[in-house]
């Protein structure tokens, strides 16, 4: 009676022999060529023949598992019959790379993946991107991120010569250095000294230009990756202090004269004093590197250029 319902719902227009009576035998054969289409649409819910994706322009697949429909449980052997007709396709249609972003809720997928030569190309919060390439040769692929970007503001009160420091309460040495800290994804630099100045000793400031870049590879901080390190030149908009005692022991107002010839801080700290020295004495325009706003050739978009200030003979 089940597949009979089925079939009334499907084919309507049998409806009326089955309602009038049929014979037994043709209502068997009827209910049974039901079954069977019923078994065809559940076949084709479960998920598409091939997994759908975006192409990019350079010729290949983006899919994101979360978004194409896939049955929450799906089993690992589904997951690898759906991806081998996919693959199939692809490399037929001449596609160069596949890339997979898979949630963690479907981490069982990765399995299957990596035995049709998937392999990680990074992972964030809730999900997971794997990656393949189809093309002739070895893989052109570009790599994921290879740096962490940490910033810090040397806040420099110019009425008396001194700038703004901190002792970390996490480092094996009690150094003084400009508080500072990782710049968010997305956070221009000088927002990230800012923000990192006042989190760490309740002073604000405001972001002037950028002073140096000091570039560490295998940073032990960093999992191993590359390290970019960036201070910043701030001019202080408050005085008082009122420090983060989770992550500061101490934080001072220091003379940028005493903080160039102590011990007790680190190399990058006293060569910087001493550039900022140097900018107290000729003028802050011989060690900026001023930020310019510029329109990027993305449409809409813009980047941040930091240079020497142009004299102003040279500006267009």
């Amino acid at each position: 009676m089940a597949a009979c319902a089925v079939t009334s719902r499907l084919f309507p227009a049998l409806r009326g022999r089955l309602c009038r009576g049929a014979p037994c035998r043709a209502r068997l054969a009827v209910c049974a060529f039901s079954r069977d289409a019923a078994r065809t649409q559940l076949r084709r819910a479960d998920g598409p023949a091939v997994l759908s994706g975006t192409v990019d322009r350079f010729g290949g697949v983006s899919v994101n598992l979360g978004d194409i429909g896939l049955p929450a449980d799906i089993s690992e052997s589904s997951f690898g019959r759906l991806l081998q007709g996919s693959l199939l396709r692809w490399k037929a249609e001449g596609k160069v790379a596949v890339w997979l972003r898979v949630p963690i809720t479907l981490s069982r997928c990765v399995a299957a993946a990596a035995a049709h030569g998937f392999a990680f190309h990074h992972a964030k919060d809730d999900h997971a991107v794997l990656a393949l390439w189809l093309g002739d040769g070895e893989s052109r692929l570009p790599g994921f991120a290879t740096h962490q970007v940490g910033v810090a503001g040397s806040v420099v009160d110019e009425a008396n010569g001194k700038v703004l420091v901190v002792q970390d309460r996490n480092k094996t040495k009690n150094a003084w250095k400009f508080p500072g800290g990782l710049s968010d994804p997305g956070e221009n630099i000088g927002v990230t000294a800012v923000r990192e100045v006042f989190e760490e000793t309740g002073v604000r400031s405001e972001f002037r230009s950028l002073l140096s870049i000091r570039q560490q590879h295998k940073h032990p901080g960093a999992f191993g990756m590359s390290d970019m390190y960036i201070i910043c030149r701030l001019s202080p908009l408050t005085y008082d202090i009122n420090f983060c005692t989770q992550e500061c022991l101490r934080c001072e107002w220091l003379d940028l004269a005493e903080l160039a010839a102590t011990s007790d801080t680190t190399p990058i700290t006293s060569r910087v004093a001493r550039l900022l020295l140097h900018g107290l004495e000729r003028g802050f325009h011989t060690i900026d590197l001023a930020m310019e706003e510029l329109p990027a050739v993305y449409s809409g978009m813009f980047y941040q250029l930091y240079h020497r200030q142009l004299p102003p003979t040279a500006a267009p």
